[in-house]
Order: structure tokens, then C-alpha cells, then sequence
């Protein structure tokens, strides 16, 4: 069990590897929502163990290990309101929501949807603030992973431009990501590949294998972190598009994304 511990609200990140969900909980209310909740059974119980009252699922996008739990949740909490992409066909949903879109959660909590296409076409990230919170944290689901990215399933590597170095990266820096899946460490291992001589990259690397040595997260990582050391979202860098052999920020995204999916490291 992870998690960030704030003034008014918190995240409690559940079984963090395979992205069983992340549960955010306005301390004032006691009113939570949960993300992408695969296997609703554990979230309902750490819900009971913190008295929290879950009020909304935010899908991410309509991948079983990420919408799966959805129809459960439903079932075993009469009401519950659930969120998804207007055009990603989302399991269970039953609240459309597009880029823009505002939820509440408790008295402190506002929840902006962001579209952030590719992985699938309607993929949603969610950006999570509170009233007296400085640092943000947005859940990014399969468009951006600690060091990497997800795979261009329904999208193009425009898209994929736009959401991680237009949409994603314009957040403040300090911004917390919540990715889907625990990937750090090989995603790490690739961005050297890309960038060998990129100190941060090396430093990151050596702390992330301490951390799964440990059997601890790597999740969270910031904006601001991604911007040095992700290689998907450093593109628009000249000396990165050289490296890769190309002349613009979305050919040498692409370039990245053709030599990971082909890398076995």
C-alpha cells in the first residue's frame, strides 16, 4: 500500500502492480472515487477499513485490466455513478464525459477530464486537485507510464504527441502521475538506450530497482520528472529528434515508440 498523504484529501494507491486502482478520498467529507477498479472486492474492503463512501468510478479507457471490475462495482455499490471517454465504448459506464468535463468528489476535490487519444481513441486522464492543495496529481492510465508510454492500439503518434507533450506536459510540474502499470524499470532501461548519457535517467534507473529490490512502487513520479527523463515526452528537444535520425517532434516520437516496441531488453 502506497500513497500521499494531504491536508484536506489524500490518494490511496491499492496493489499498485497491474493497476488494480487508485482511490481518492476527500478527508473532509469522507466521500471518495476510485480509478480504473479491476477487482472491486479489495477496493470496497480498504474503503470499509478508512470509512470511506465511494461515489464515482473514472475509467481511464475500456481495456479489461483498467474497466474489467466496472459492472462488479456496480453491483455491489447500488448508485455508484461511473465515468468514461464519450467515445471509448467504456464497460459499465454510465456517465459520458469529454475533454473539459469537471467532477466534484466531497466538499474539496475537483476532477478535470482530459482527452489524451492513442492507446485508445477515447482515452480520459484524469487531473485531480483540491481547494488548499499546492501539488496536483493526475492519473494517466496507458498514455503515460513512468518513462514511457502505451502503445499506439487505436491511435497515431500525432496523437500521441498531443497528449503527452501538449496536454499532459502544460501541467504544473509538481503534478503527481498515476500511471496503470508498474513498467518503470524496463521503461527506464530503454529510455538509456535512447539517451545513454542522460544522467537522470541513470539515477532514476538505480532508484526504481531499489525500490522493486524492496518490493516498494514506483509510482508516483511528476511532470516535471517525465519532462527529464521520458523519452516520449522529450521530443520536442532538437538533440533528441538528432539522436533518433529525425527532423520534427512527432516523427521522432514515432521513431522511439517503433524501436521500443521491437526492443527486448
Amino acid at each position: 500500500m502506497g500513497g500521499i498523504d494531504c491536508q484536506r484529501w489524500s490518494i490511496v494507491a491499492m496493489m499498485i502492480i497491474g493497476g488494480k486502482g487508485f482511490k481518492i478520498i476527500d478527508e473532509a467529507t469522507k466521500e471518495g472515487a476510485v480509478v480504473d477498479p479491476v477487482e472491486p472486492e479489495k477496493v470496497l474492503q480498504v474503503a470499509s477499513e478508512n470509512g470511506v463512501d465511494l461515489k464515482l468510478v473514472l475509467t481511464t479507457h475500456h481495456h479489461w485490466d483498467h474497466a474489467g471490475g466496472n459492472e462488479k462495482i456496480k453491483e455491489m455499490v447500488p448508485g455508484i455513478k461511473v465515468y468514461g471517454g464519450s467515445v471509448d465504448n467504456v464497460k459499465g459506464c454510465t456517465n459520458m464525459v469529454e475533454n473539459g468535463d469537471k467532477l466534484s468528489v466531497g466538499a474539496e476535490i475537483t476532477v478535470l477530464a482530459l482527452h489524451t487519444p492513442c492507446h485508445t481513441k477515447g482515452h480520459i486522464s484524469y487531473h485531480v486537485t483540491a481547494k488548499e492543495e499546492e501539488d496536483p496529481a493526475v492519473f494517466t492510465g496507458d498514455t503515460l507510464f513512468i518513462a514511457g508510454c502505451g502503445k499506439f492500439f487505436e491511435g497515431t503518434a500525432e496523437q500521441m504527441y498531443q497528449s503527452l507533450c501538449v496536454t499532459l506536459a502544460s501541467l504544473p510540474k509538481t503534478t503527481q502521475v498515476y500511471c496503470g502499470h508498474e513498467y518503470t524499470v524496463k521503461n527506464l532501461q530503454f529510455a538509456l538506450t535512447v539517451e545513454p548519457d542522460n544522467a537522470a535517467i541513470a539515477r532514476k534507473l538505480s532508484w526504481a530497482q531499489h525500490q522493486r529490490k524492496s518490493d516498494l512502487p514506483t509510482v508516483p513520479s511528476t511532470i516535471g520528472e517525465e519532462l527529464e527523463t521520458n523519452p516520449f515526452m522529450r521530443v520536442d528537444l532538437p538533440e533528441i529528434q538528432g539522436i533518433v535520425g529525425q527532423k520534427s517532434p512527432v516523427e521522432a516520437l514515432r521513431e522511439i515508440r517503433q524501436r521500443k516496441d521491437k526492443w527486448r531488453g
